[in-house]
């Protein structure tokens, strides 16, 4: 039998903790895993802090956050609490949706906000009555254009998040086509929500490959199968954990790279199943996908 050296020993030891640890926290892209709150919102109103250090214990490391002018606070807490509760339990929050502001002003005291926050990305929405023409979307963009030049003047960078409504088609043109197009695409970033684009019965591949760099971010869940294509409403619940359903994860994290992201959160509307444990399944799903 061949000795060796107790220094050599320990080393082989280290190495092998080294590597295990690797193991454990293996993600898609050699990335930090995300959580969407609004995946756990029934837990976050009954126990906030309780709810986000269970979230960190099963493995998250970031989450995106929902507040500010349009949205209201942070489930009772302002910005300062909120950051401090966050480092309290080990998350970290890159990103932030916003309403709509309704002007300048109310746009500067989001930013504020998002400062903060320590935010990367703020996210908002187009206004109501421009969802309903191409024109419509059109000015979403222009709108876009604006509020993403004063985000890079404040250091961060503006991005848009999809549902499966922008995918409906207007005078021959689909409606997230357009704001693609009308969008600064150094000013405006795109959030994809893979679970949207899928049921509205697009590939978010094809968008990663049409718009290289342009999609920062990714909210990652799944669709039951069984569902047909649909841009509007749906009944029951298409809802699952990431690797439960009918999207190809592999796929879609392959080409993440060529389309620019950063981050990813898991994000889960509804469940057959106590949301934390539906967060903690889609999490073990990507841990063992890297």
């Amino acid at each position: 039998m061949t000795k060796i050296s107790r220094n050599e020993f320990l080393k082989s030891a280290a190495a092998g903790l080294l590597f295990s640890r690797a193991r454990a926290y293996a993600t898609p892209l050699g990335l930090p895993v995300g959580l969407q709150p609004y995946t756990v919102r029934n837990d976050l109103k009954a126990d906030f802090e309780g709810t986000l250090r269970k979230v960190a214990a099963i493995g998250y490391k970031e989450i995106e956050v929902s507040g500010g002018e349009g949205y209201g606070d942070f489930y009772g807490h302002k910005p300062a609490e909120l950051r401090k509760i966050l480092d309290d339990v080990g998350l970290r929050a890159p990103s932030c949706h916003f309403g709509a502001p309704k002007d300048d002003a109310g746009w500067a005291r989001n930013i504020e906000t998002a400062h903060q926050l320590g935010m990367e990305y703020m996210l908002s929405t187009t206004r109501s009555e421009w969802q309903k023409s191409l024109d419509g979307w059109k000015r979403t963009g222009e709108f876009f254009n604006h509020l993403g030049q004063q985000c890079r003047d404040a250091g961060m960078t503006l991005a848009y998040h999809n549902h499966n409504f922008e995918y409906r088609v207007y005078d021959g043109v689909v409606a997230y086509d357009e704001l693609l197009r009308s969008s600064d695409k150094d000013l405006v970033k795109m959030q994809m929500d893979c679970f949207w684009t899928t049921f509205a019965g697009k590939d978010p591949v094809e968008y990663f490959h049409n718009h290289p760099g342009r999609f920062a971010m990714l909210h990652i869940k799944d669709l039951k199968p069984g569902y047909k294509p649909s841009t509007g409403g749906f009944k029951g619940n298409p809802f699952t954990e990431v690797g439960a359903g009918v999207i190809d994860w592999k796929k879609i994290f392959a080409a993440a790279p060529e389309a620019g992201v950063k981050h990813y959160y898991v994000e889960q509307d509804m469940w057959d199943r106590p949301s934390l444990e539906s967060a903690r399944m889609s999490f073990e799903y990507l841990n063992k996908l890297a």
